[in-house]
Parts: C-alpha cells; structure tokens; sequence
C-alpha cells in the first residue's frame, strides 16, 4: 500500500505503528528489531499492520516485510507531519496507533484520540544525555526529557523492562496501563551439551556498538588492571569496528598498561574481532569466561542473554534494564561500583569462585530461557485486546 493510496474498510483490526527508523533502515537497532518481531508475529488473519517511518537512501518507499505493511517518507522531522496527514486522512479505519518512542516520538497525544493512543517505550535516556553529548544540547535534553514523557502519561504504554517500567511510573504513568513486553530473542538456547569449551585463559568479551555510555573504555581498562593478577587474561571486542574510536580511546589505554592490541593469531591482549556472523558470535561467546556489558543505561540488552543462551554470564554495571536482565544479580554479575575497578572485582569472582561461576552459569541460561520464552506477539495482541 503506497502513502497516497486511502485506507478501505476492512474487518481486520488496522494497527498504525510510527518510528523514525523500521527494520532496513542503515542505522537500524535493537528497538527496530524488537518492533519488527512484535508486529510481523502477529495474526496477519486478524490485523492489518502498517508501519510509518522516515525514509533512507534508496529504500523503496513502499513494501510488505513479513506482513508488515511498510511506508517510508520524508526525514527524521518531516516524517512527524507526514504521518499526522496520513493518520487524519485514514483516522476512521485506523483502531491502534503504536508510538514509538526512541529519542524521537511522534506527539500523538496532540493529534490521536486517547482510545487509539498506545506509547512505546524501551528506555529513558537520562545520565546518557550528559555521556554522549556535550551542553548546552546535553541540558537541554535533559531537561526536556521528563515533561516530553508526561504528555503520554494517561496512555496505554509498553516497556521493555520491570527497570523503565519503575521509571515511567515514577513520573506519573498510570500503573494499571504500563505492560511490560520483554525483549524479542531472534536466536534460541542451546542444549548445554553444545556448549563450547571455555578459552584456557581468562578471557571476557563485549559485543556492541563503540559508543562512550556503552563504557567499553571502562572494559579495557578492567583487563589491564586484572592483567597485574592475571598477566595472560584477554578481552574480545565484537561488533562493527570504530577506527576514530579505536584511536582515541582504547589506544591510549592499551598503552597506559602495556597491551597489545591486535588478531587472535597474534596472541594480542585486546582482540577487535569487527563484525562476525551470527554463528561466530555466539562461538566466541560460549568460549568466554563472561561478557562484560558496562552499560550505563539500557532497554534491556541482547548480549546478556545471547551470552546465557550459550553457557555465559554477564558482568553487567547495576543500571536500568541490565539489572533486569540479570535478574537482580542472581543470573549474573552486578557491579555496585560503576567503574572499571568493579569489573575488575567480578572478573576475579568468576575466575577465582569456580562453585559461584558454575551456579550462575546455570541461573542465567534458566533465566533467560523461562523470561524470554515468551511470544511477544499474543502479548501484544492481548494488550490490544485490554484496550478495547
């Protein structure tokens, strides 16, 4: 169905979904993945999903992706407006309009009759504003954070995690109408016995993008200080390789305490592996002794549970939606102290407390296996169902 073209009656339930990126967009991530998996696992039978986004490059502005009925238009901004015409234009077959929000909302309770309105929320950004980026844009948004999240307070909401659920209602959203839909896992557990044999050196693993609040500087220096007790541990970096960063800020801690870094074959102390496939991810990280994900705020956090899904903990700080994901500390490794020394302090707890590794090795694939078997799509659908 193409932008212009006018919504006909239908018995199906019509789902309007608004984001500023959809599943094929180049910067595409974790939110777009969990929206795609929730709305394309739906009963096509039932529900009729059109999906609205910004438009990138030469993607078609128009396309079926696994039932999902996507448009693309206009930018980051202009995709506001466009929707609003679209929705006013088509309001009266429309039943649900889904609001996205990642940074970037669509204001929908300006233009959207409360009975349709649903706000979709992963994380809050808070301390990250400050991390990423600098003032006068950094106050600003924080700033404008909280009263831009009151207007969709008497929403029905989604979250990803018990952790922004507690932050939504903390700022006024009514507790009866906040759900939580955890995250979509694209892989399955492992049997335990395909699990891989683990290196025979301590080695940890981050898998991510290189950004600062992700805190894979904090990482690197966790193994140099741990490398003063344990002069052969390693650490793995996965993930689309950032040379600017690199340079700037792992270089010059890798120098500070005298690493190495380069390829596995050179024996380095820092191995920045790039991308790699999906099977070779999740063979690096059943070889590991943990992944190490010093976040400093997530919706959730795949990794930890694509660790666990193959025999690995997680080292994780203790911050929204990675607590979850750890269960509190019983699936995993909680950091109190934010900082590379806390690492280094759960590092030497997996290495030096076998009787511990091995009960948390255990907890956290049963825990990711029972919480993430979940179908988020029937979820969804019974939250429309609650609506009417």
């Amino acid at each position: 169905m193409k932008y212009t073209e006018r919504l006909q009656p239908s018995e199906k339930t019509t789902v309007l979904s608004l984001s500023w990126r959809d599943i094929k967009s180049p910067t595409a991530g974790g939110a777009e993945v969990q929206t795609h998996e929730m709305l394309s696992g739906m009963d096509m039978n039932r529900y009729r999903v059109i999906h609205i986004a910004a438009q990138y490059g030469k993607l078609a502005d128009d396309e079926i992706i696994d039932g999902v009925n996507y448009i693309r238009k206009g930018n980051v901004f202009s995709v506001i407006w466009y929707a609003f015409l679209y929705y006013k234009k088509n309001r009266k077959n429309i039943e649900f309009v889904l609001d996205q929000c990642n940074t970037h909302r669509f204001f929908t309770p300006f233009w959207v009759k409360k009975e349709k309105r649903i706000f979709y929320i992963h994380q809050l950004t808070r301390e990250i504003w400050d991390i990423n980026l600098k003032p006068p844009i950094s106050t600003i948004g924080k700033l404008l954070e909280t009263p831009l999240l009151r207007i969709y307070r008497k929403d029905y909401t989604i979250a990803l995690s018990n952790s922004t659920r507690k932050d939504l209602l903390d700022i006024g959203f009514m507790e009866n109408k906040v759900k939580i839909i955890p995250i979509a896992m694209k892989i399955k557990p492992w049997e335990k016995e395909k699990f891989i044999e683990k290196e025979a050196c301590p080695t940890f693993t981050y898998v991510g993008r290189y950004v600062v609040y992700k805190g894979i500087d904090a990482a690197v220096e966790a193994i140099g200080k741990l490398k003063e007790d344990y002069p052969n541990a390693k650490l793995w970096i996965l993930g689309k390789k950032n040379e600017g960063y690199i340079a700037r800020k792992i270089m010059p801690i890798c120098e500070r305490y005298g690493m190495k870094l380069g390829t596995e074959e050179e024996k380095a102390d820092i191995i920045c592996w790039g991308f790699v496939s999906e099977e070779k991810k999740l063979e690096l990280l059943s070889r590991t002794t943990a992944l190490v994900f010093p976040s400093n705020r997530e919706g959730w956090g795949i990794p930890i549970s694509e660790a666990a899904y193959v025999g690995t903990p997680s080292i994780v700080y203790d911050t929204e939606g990675l607590r979850d994901a750890v269960d509190e500390g019983r699936a995993g490794y909680l950091c109190k102290e934010k900082n590379s020394n806390g690492l280094v302090t759960m590092m030497k707890e997996t290495i030096e407390n076998k009787e511990q590794y091995d009960r948390t090795r255990k907890a956290a694939y049963q825990f990711s296996k029972d919480y993430l078997d979940l179908n988020i799509s029937k979820l969804f659908e019974e939250f429309l169902n609650e609506m009417y």
